[in-house]
């Protein structure tokens, strides 16, 4: 076996364990919203026409936020056309995805949804082709009270209390020359920049993210970062993070390690905005808001959209079925984003249903969990208190894509008020298990609470709607805590929560 020597002290403190890291995303893409959040025909719709399956599972996910409409739609959206009669609402075309919304679901009821779903709603503003003026129009129409025209609109259509949303993106990927709008990265800073000193003239504590660069590989990547802080940075509280270029390729190793390229990616952003500070010399931090993150499949055929006179309303786009490397991966990433609690205020698992997603269903019909289901659930439920800053030692090996590698990568979270602390850690070898050596003295009458693990001897192995269950987190028997030393043995290829308490 791997030995995986691990040391948990709750003096080494990285930050409080934030609830927005385990947000998720709804756009209008593919079937995320019609036939997945939203189905008429199902029998579990409520009147807005939301499938209540959906919700629960959501519930049971454990999703604390949930960023709105958009993602590369937004940039072309007129969230007009979504609020008011039914009946009146225009079709429209979305170029980002080559479809047709008919705008049957908008901003009011999403925002019933949110509350169904008990999620905090994040709101994206389109900085592509719109600007300040709509930006404020939204805003007006979400949270200001009543007595004026747009805030009267929304109770005249069945919204009498503000919405009060308190998270807004401004803009999504703006550096991406596939984005409508697209702009440089001074055009982009200045417009983010007026568009959020006018809206906090509406409300000064709203909380503001700009667009950073839309991933490490794209050219842009830090000098955008620089630039976009230079012109916005007293206006907004976060930058954005975008990451989907994690898939396994055939190099399975590589693909186990892609935390590592997430920690790298944090730490750039970081440093580059706190760069701007000193150069400001300026108090305040800028923190990272990783509001796209998953893995993605992106040249499979599911990912292709539409063409020519093909428009359709909901087509399948985007449908990856996610296996048991996937969540291991997935899991991993979790664990990337809560060591860096510090500096990422929140986060999105992007998306939600259907679309790259957690949650899979068939339209009017079933509803299951893929295998990045668990990783997911098991973290937002059991990580509380504060992240630890744990000492992990483990070999490396190499690999193709991020040079060496950690064979093994934990954290751990305490919360000193009930005792309670998680240890969540996966094992990237692909042949061989390993024996995680956990020293846990520094926090004396631990129990042993629960151990499970997430595996298969088969890694490809896939949920389907027949069978979401046969691999799921289990509990692993060799778990002890003796003398304050846990061990427990984990096989390759695996996602691993480990539960202690000072008390049952």
């Amino acid at each position: 076996m791997i030995p995986v020597r691990i040391t948990l002290d709750p003096a080494f403190r990285v930050g409080p364990v934030r609830r927005r890291t385990f947000g998720s995303f709804v756009e209008h893409l593919g079937r995320c919203v019609y036939t997945g959040i939203h189905d008429p025909a199902h029998p579990s719709a409520d009147a807005d026409g939301f499938r209540q399956d959906v919700v629960e599972l959501t519930r049971e996910l454990g999703v604390s936020t949930v960023r709105y409409p958009g993602g590369n739609f937004v940039s072309g959206y007129r969230w007009e056309d979504g609020v008011g009669p039914l009946a009146e609402r225009p079709r429209r075309l979305d170029l980002a995805w080559h479809s047709t919304d008919p705008n049957t679901v908008g901003v009011d009821e999403f925002m019933r949804w949110t509350k169904a779903a008990q999620v905090e709603p994040m709101m994206a503003v389109n900085l592509g082709t719109r600007g300040v003026q709509e930006a404020l129009d939204l805003l007006e129409y979400c949270n200001v009270r009543s007595g004026t025209r747009l805030s009267d609109l929304r109770v005249a259509n069945g919204s009498p209390e503000p919405h009060d949303i308190r998270m807004w993106c401004l803009g999504n990927e703006m550096d991406g020359p596939w984005q409508i709008g697209h702009k440089t990265a001074y055009e982009y800073g200045r417009l983010a920049a007026e568009t959020a000193r006018a809206m906090r003239m509406v409300q000064p504590d709203l909380e503001l993210v700009a667009c950073g660069s839309s991933g490490v590989p794209i050219p842009t990547f830090g000098e955008w970062e620089r630039i976009v802080l230079g012109e916005s940075y007293e206006y907004v509280d976060m930058i954005s993070a975008h990451a989907y270029y994690w898939e396994e390729d055939g190099d399975l190793g590589s693909f186990l390690a892609s935390a590592t390229d997430m920690d790298h990616f944090i730490e750039s952003v970081a440093a580059t905005a706190d760069a701007v500070r000193a150069h400001k010399k300026l108090a305040k931090r800028i923190h990272i808001s990783f509001d796209e993150w998953n893995v993605w499949y992106q040249h499979r055929a599911e990912s292709k959209p539409p063409t020519g006179d093909d428009w359709p309303v909901a087509p399948v786009l985007l449908e990856d079925r996610y296996n048991v490397a996937d969540a291991v991966v997935v899991g991993n990433l979790l664990i990337s984003l809560l060591r860096h609690t510090d500096r990422v205020h929140a986060a999105s698992l992007a998306q939600l249903v259907n679309v790259i997603a957690p949650i899979m269903t068939e339209p009017g019909g079933r509803v299951w969990k893929q295998t990045i289901f668990h990783p997911f659930a098991q973290a937002s439920r059991y990580a509380v208190g504060e992240v630890l800053r744990v000492a992990i030692d483990v070999e490396t090996y190499e690999t193709a894509k991020f040079g060496d590698a950690a064979l093994a990568d934990a954290v751990a979270t305490y919360d000193a008020e009930t005792g309670a602390v998680a240890l969540f850690a996966v094992n990237r070898s692909t042949t061989q298990p390993a024996l995680l050596e956990v020293d846990v003295r520094s926090i004396p009458g631990l129990q042993l609470l629960e151990a499970s693990t997430l595996a298969n001897p088969d890694h490809t192995w896939s949920a389907t709607a027949d069978d979401d269950t046969s691999v799921a987190p289990r509990a692993n028997v060799s778990a002890e805590l003796v003398d304050g030393r846990l061990r427990v043995e984990v096989p390759p290829v695996s996602w691993n929560v480990v539960r202690l308490g000072t008390r049952a």
